[in-house]
């Protein structure tokens, strides 16, 4: 009975080791006690963030691989991973350092890639991006909270007794103690202007209190509106009419920039100022007829030779009446 009892015990270590055994095949080897056929990849980075032999290949969190082998290769560190059998991934895929959970342990996630494109072979190099190191997120977080630590000192001090002149809430408190009357009759001051408001006195209180002062207000404004729209109305046409100048359009345009015309208007100019200048000094018949008043006084005596020869002819026939008139005149 002893024999059997320590031939039991026996087969329960055995066993025991064999398990013992096969786990740290499967942790050695990448899950798998026999290395099965396969191909292998290449994965670069800059740091594998604690990734080493035996993490998992995993696409969409389905294994499909596992690392092989971790090894420096220059200024980089590179990864070889063995993709097991049937497994397709296209030649766009990105390989990027992954976490299971906060604590976890590290594995190797690969994309999908597009679909149709030419395929990874054994010995290509995948590629790669970097991700956030956890480890790094907890160190800034522990900076984060230093920083913070100080902030909220800096604050307790400056809320409580520390520092020159007492804390924020004891300033307060001395401020309001030594303008508590002046405080006191501001609010009175207050009181009995809300009051008078309130009651229509002054012209801030009718134009609260009275309807038509108020309409009569409003008025006002929409008639300042409409002369605001009219200014700009008329703002507007008269830049339309300086545009128009400008471009020489119009009399005063081309008065104003058309060399032809205001050349042409500058002769005539002068041919008046030539023209007046002569009447002035009473050259020519006209200027005689204006400045020289014998020619005035000839036609006054003729006019006054006529009215006797036609007193005369009043009992003549027609031919001695023009005999007479003719003689009366020359």
């Amino acid at each position: 009975m002893n024999n059997m009892s320590q031939n039991i015990r026996v087969g329960l270590f055995f066993l025991l080791g064999l398990a013992l055994a096969w786990i740290t095949f499967e942790s050695l080897n990448g899950g798998r006690l026999f290395k099965r056929a396969g191909y292998t990849l290449v994965a670069g980075f800059a740091n594998l963030k604690g990734l080493k032999t035996g993490d998992e290949v995993r696409m969409a969190g389905v294994k499909v691989g596992a690392i092989e082998l971790t090894r420096l290769a220059g200024h980089r560190v590179e990864a070889l991973l063995a993709i097991e059998p049937g497994v397709k991934i296209p030649a766009d895929a990105i390989a990027s350092v992954e976490q299971s959970s906060l604590l976890g342990s590290n594995y190797l996630g690969v994309t999908f890639g597009t679909p149709g494109i030419e395929l990874l072979k054994d010995g290509d190099e995948i590629s790669t991006k970097a991700t956030v190191d956890m480890s790094e997120v907890i160190s800034q977080l522990g900076t984060l909270g230093s920083k913070l630590e100080q902030v909220i000192g800096e604050i307790g001090k400056s809320m409580g007794t520390g520092g020159e002149g007492g804390g924020i809430f004891q300033r307060i408190d001395k401020l309001v103690t030594d303008n508590g009357p002046k405080l006191t009759e501001t609010i009175s001051n207050l009181q009995d202007l809300s009051a008078k408001i309130k009651a229509g006195e002054g012209t801030l209180g009718k134009l609260v209190n009275d309807p038509k002062l108020h309409d009569d207000l409003l008025a006002s404004v929409t008639e300042i509106k409409a002369a605001a729209t009219d200014a700009r109305v008329f703002m507007s046409d008269t830049k339309g009419i300086v545009a128009d100048v400008k471009a020489g359009k119009g009399t005063l345009g081309l008065l104003l920039y058309d060399e032809p015309t205001a050349s042409s208007l500058k002769v005539s100019l002068n041919n008046l100022r030539e023209v007046s200048a002569k009447l002035n000094s009473g050259q020519g018949t006209l200027g005689k007829l204006i400045s020289d008043d014998s020619l005035y006084l000839g036609v006054q005596s003729t006019m006054k030779k006529a009215d006797r020869a036609l007193e005369g002819l009043e009992d003549s026939g027609p031919i001695t009446a023009v005999g007479v008139v003719a003689g009366r005149l020359f």
